[in-house]
């Protein structure tokens, strides 16, 4: 794999900082335990570098500094990189929501222009996951804004937030695909490794 640019730690909390002074939400917190979650299993693989992966989960919803949207955040967090210098961590916030490669299995609305629809169809088709895309696929799943969860909480979360989608159940099966081949380079649960995940889930 080619160099991978993400800028220092300092400068992406500012990063984040910023935006929640522009946005405030949820979405800040949900970002830090996904940032969070990342740093933790990629202690535990030895193809993942931590301050690589914690800076994608911090930047990975970097979108939502331009306000409340939905499949928009997306373009908007991938353009703020692409523009500060980072197509890296560009890729994974247009990628973290699409653990499958199909446009039709975001949750939420379509809050975005034809042309841009058309450009993530063909950038989901052509682009290669690498292990930091699916990383954040994950952790994405694992993160409520006050804590870690259960994959199947969060999922349902999202399901009673925005109602099915027609690809669903694959989507779901490959985020718990993605899991499976993380807990089997770690050698341990992935929630071993997500500190408060029982509180969090269930109280």
């Amino acid at each position: 794999m080619n160099e991978i640019k993400v800028p220092i730690l300092i400068s992406a909390k500012k990063l984040l900082s910023d935006a929640a002074h522009l946005n405030p939400g949820p979405w800040v917190n949900h970002s830090k335990y996904v940032a969070l979650a990342a740093k933790n299993i990629a202690k535990k693989c030895n193809n993942i570098d931590e301050h690589i992966a914690y800076t994608a989960g911090l930047l990975h919803d970097i979108g939502r500094r331009y306000g409340v949207s939905h499949l928009q955040h997306i373009f908007d967090g991938y353009n703020f990189l692409s523009e500060l210098g980072y197509p890296f961590l560009a890729q994974i916030a247009l990628t973290h929501s699409f653990p499958i490669k199909e446009v039709s299995s975001y949750f939420g609305k379509m809050d975005c222009s034809k042309k841009d629809l058309i450009f993530l169809k063909k950038y989901l088709r052509d682009v290669k996951y690498s292990p930091y895309d699916k990383l954040i696929q994950l952790c994405d799943a694992l993160a409520f804004p006050s804590g870690f969860c259960l994959l199947e909480k969060r999922m349902v979360d999202v399901f009673l937030r925005h109602g099915p989608t027609a690809f669903m159940r694959e989507k779901w099966l490959k985020t718990f695909e993605i899991k499976d081949k993380f807990e089997k380079q770690m050698g341990v649960s992935i929630y071993k490794v997500l500190p408060g995940v029982i509180r969090s889930t269930f109280v």
